[in-house]
């Protein structure tokens, strides 16, 4: 397979194109049976309800939480265990508090497309959306329960993380809170619990070593965060061509993120900082806060930050032993960077 052939079954956006052919086939397969479980899972004798439910897992996307619970599924003493029909009630599971979420998420964001369709919100209503997301989270709560009092216990827990990183977040930083490490530390909540917890599941019910599975579970912590970076430095540092985003969502929606929330605290342009003071309707407005977020030392710092939590990241693939999934995993860590460039 050379460098610039994709790999098939598998998004192209997550730098896996180097992978082991028959890993992929491994977690292509494993995906596929996913995807059933998805929307079996969510069908309801109400019409409208499967029709809502169904709305976000037929609009697709990148599925890396299931990924993700598959390839850390593949630590396990055998190639059954790594996908097992434990194994893919987790990766389905850990799937819908994901599509949950967004459903909510939609709702406070006043969002009107997700993945290229209308949202729900916007398609019925904020009541439905938020019903919608209650019915998701419902039903993983249901798959988890086939996995025993333990894998219950761990989603309870990473739904707490959940809510109360999206409580914290709304809130904001305290007046005596560095807003930096709150930042951090909400995404961390936010975004790295439940691929933190995909991980873990997927040492668990593969039969992993304890000591391999929270390796795992402590990669994915890290790998989720760094993601979130990126995508917050994307925003800014790349044209719409590259990145096949708008740029300046963030700015537009009032978001201070890691580059800006740096280059607040560095001496900021006067100008800069009152452009970063609310959320920017103007055009014109975006394009400059760019310019002046592009030349600002807060981009530069934050891509620092993003190759410090890549690097933690990767550092804690040395307690697992070697083998493809491994690889994979490094080539996810590596990416996460390298897509900002």
């Amino acid at each position: 397979m050379t460098a610039d052939q994709t790999v098939p079954g598998l998004p192209a956006s997550l730098g896996l194109d180097q992978a082991d052919p028959a890993l992929v086939d491994t977690i292509t397969n494993g995906l596929t049976r996913v995807e059933t479980v998805l929307r079996s899972v969510v069908q309801s004798d109400v019409d409208f309800v499967e029709q809502a439910a169904l709305h976000l897992v037929k609009a697709g996307g990148k599925r890396f939480r299931p990924l993700f619970t598959l390839l850390s599924a593949q630590f396990g003493p055998d190639e059954s265990t790594g996908t097992s029909d434990d194994v893919i009630t987790a990766a389905a599971a850990v799937e819908l508090v994901h599509l949950a979420t967004l459903y909510h998420d939609d709702v406070m964001d006043e969002a009107t497309m997700r993945r290229g369709a209308k949202s729900v919100n916007a398609r019925w209503d904020n009541t439905i959306a938020i019903l919608t997301g209650d019915f998701l989270f419902a039903h993983a709560s249901g798959l988890v329960a086939r996995l025993g009092s333990d894998a219950a216990r761990i989603i309870a827990e990473t739904m707490g993380e959940l809510v109360t990183g999206q409580m914290r977040e709304t809130v904001g930083p305290g007046p005596d809170d560095d807003a930096v490490r709150h930042y951090l530390s909400v995404i961390g909540q936010k975004t790295g619990s439940l691929i933190a917890t995909s991980g873990r599941y997927g040492g668990m019910f593969s039969n992993a070593a304890p000591a391999h599975t929270e390796a795992l579970h402590r990669f994915g912590d890290l790998i989720g965060t760094a993601f979130q970076i990126s995508d917050d430095i994307i925003d800014i540092a790349s044209p719409a061509d590259e990145s096949g985003k708008t740029p300046g969502t963030d700015l537009r929606e009032g978001v201070k993120t890691l580059p800006m929330l740096y280059a607040l605290a560095q001496d900021p342009d006067p100008r800069l900082a009152a452009l970063l003071a609310g959320p920017i309707t103007d055009d014109d407005d975006v394009d400059e806060a760019l310019t002046l977020l592009r030349k600002s030392p807060g981009l530069e710092q934050a891509v620092r930050t993003l190759s410090d939590y890549a690097d933690r990241a990767r550092a804690e693939l040395a307690t697992l032993p070697p083998c493809s999934a491994r690889d994979a995993l490094d080539m996810l860590a590596r990416y996460v960077v390298a897509r900002t460039r």
